[in-house]
């Protein structure tokens, strides 16, 4: 057994004001993609508007966490909201979806790009080799505020939590920060500039990011009854997830190879 580090989630209080280290963690992640972003713009050289890295960021941000909100809605909590509609609004009760914010941020980066008339795939590959840092940051947080925490367990390492009850249980927000987080990062930009066509990053995080989720998933509480009692609701969102980035990267695949023969 390892002690849980119990870190208190609010950094400063001013009144009814609090700076919790999850939102700080969000802050960091945010900051460290769109810096990481405008130098990867910059080494290729794009002719793009001025200031449009910080609106399409802008874009991304609200696209993602009104998908994260709606998503939670629909995905876990939908009975309950269906009951309590003005909770819907209660964000700071916290609830928000990872696979809804990354719908959200895919409808908001496309209708930016087609409004200012940018290569959707081109900024889609760049933006999500940094999105493993985020995701790293935001398990961060949720590791301080013990939430999502893991299944029971004996494992040397497990922890008591304190809304877990007094059984031992795996710190899943680290396996996530692991996977999702480290490694994918690490995965993502060493291939980022060896991708034959643009989208093919993008299918690679779907797919990669699908299995780490449902790996990690096995080893973590679930929050809503398991679907088909098989299942978690994660596990199912990210098969999805899977099969989408597969059917793109043979979508991309297959338009390279058109644009090759039409030379």
């Amino acid at each position: 057994m390892i002690a849980y580090p119990n870190i208190d989630p609010e950094i400063v209080r001013i009144g009814p004001l609090a700076i919790r280290w999850y939102g700080v963690m969000y802050l960091v992640g945010f900051a460290a993609s769109f810096f990481l972003v405008k130098k990867q713009l910059r080494r290729k050289q794009l002719s793009l508007p001025h200031d449009f890295v910080e609106a399409f960021f802008t874009w991304l941000i609200l696209g993602l966490l009104l998908g994260a909100r709606v998503g939670h809605v629909l995905f876990y909590g939908f009975t309950f909201y269906l009951n309590n509609p003005l909770e819907i609004f209660a964000i700071w009760h916290g609830g928000m979806s990872f696979h809804g914010g990354l719908l959200g941020s895919i409808l908001a980066g496309s209708i930016f790009c087609r409004k200012t008339g940018q290569d959707f795939w081109l900024m889609a590959d760049t933006v999500i080799a940094t999105a493993p840092i985020g995701l790293g940051f935001g398990r961060l947080g949720n590791f301080i505020n013990g939430e999502l925490y893991g299944r029971v367990t004996d494992v040397p390492w497990a922890m008591i939590f304190p809304d877990g009850g007094s059984k031992l249980r795996h710190p899943s927000q680290l396996y996530e920060f692991a996977l999702e987080g480290v490694c994918l990062f690490i995965i993502l930009w060493v291939c980022k500039d060896r991708m034959p066509r643009t989208g093919l990053l993008t299918a690679l995080f779907l797919i990669l990011y699908g299995i780490f989720r449902i790996t990690a998933e096995f080893f973590r509480e679930p929050e809503v009854a398991n679907i088909f009692g098989l299942i978690t609701m994660g596990q199912f969102l990210s098969l999805f997830m899977i099969a989408a980035g597969i059917w793109l990267y043979r979508r991309r695949l297959k338009a390279a190879d058109t644009a090759g023969a039409a030379e």
